[in-house]
């Protein structure tokens, strides 16, 4: 990388880098034993659950995956690649798998507490009601896909390619979309198309999350839930 890329960085440049990736570990590892060290206490006091004690293996075994994932993705920059002149850099697919662990490691783990902390709502199952959590579902799916096309266009660092909206330079489709062969290949390696999709997939998640909060307001729903809907709608607004 210093030789290829970086050959005038100073001493007091390559310690900001450096920095930065020992407390991203460091910060890991905290993340880590502040989850493993009390899941044991309580474990061993007797104070969970046959059903959370499975819930709790399975956070836990995801946790230390996270960490394997990440040692893997960064292991992929630092390989010699004879054959190739390009930018020394993570491979775009196992950060997509170390940022995709990660939303489901912080979800997971955020959906368990919610449901130990706060009692569930009962109410009573028409047909609004489950095509609002179906749409919910189908809503966080999407969203969570645009996180990992998201991944990919930091990996290829394919932000650089256009910088102008709603359109890509010129024109609405760009010419090179489908440049590589197989056509295939142009999802995750195309640093055009990856820009592409991403866009897609994030005007795609602003809507669906405005339809669900339009869609939401025509069903009586308790007022914790509008407050998530509400926060939802912010929330992607902003982002």
């Amino acid at each position: 990388s210093f030789n290829s890329l970086n050959h005038d960085m100073t001493l007091a440049e390559f310690k900001f880098i450096w920095y930065m990736e020992y407390s991203h570990r460091m910060w890991g590892r905290v993340v880590g034993l502040a989850y493993i060290l009390p899941a044991a206490y309580f474990w061993r006091r007797g104070w969970l659950s046959r059903p959370l004690k499975g819930r709790v293996l399975a956070l836990c075994g995801l946790v230390c995956f996270q960490g394997l994932l990440g040692w893997y993705m960064v292991k992929s920059g630092l390989e010699e690649k004879p054959d190739s002149y390009d930018i020394p850099r993570v491979s775009q697919y196992r950060l997509a798998a170390h940022l995709g662990s990660a939303l489901v490691l912080y979800s997971a783990s955020l959906w368990t507490g919610l449901s130990l902390l706060l009692p569930r709502h009962k109410l009573p199952e028409t047909h609004q009601l489950l095509r609002l959590r179906q749409y919910a579902h189908g809503t966080t799916a999407l969203i969570f896909l645009t996180a990992l096309s998201g991944a990919f266009v930091a990996g290829l660092d394919a932000g650089l390619v256009y910088n102008s909206f709603p359109k890509m330079g010129e024109r609405w489709i760009p010419d090179d979309l489908l440049a590589f062969s197989p056509v295939l290949r142009n999802i995750f390696e195309n640093p055009t198309t990856v820009q592409f999709d991403h866009r897609i997939l994030g005007i795609a998640s602003v809507t669906a999350v405005a339809a669900l909060y339009l869609f939401s307001r025509k069903i009586p729903l308790p007022r914790r839930t509008r407050m998530a809907v509400t926060s939802l709608l912010a929330v992607a607004c902003m982002q």
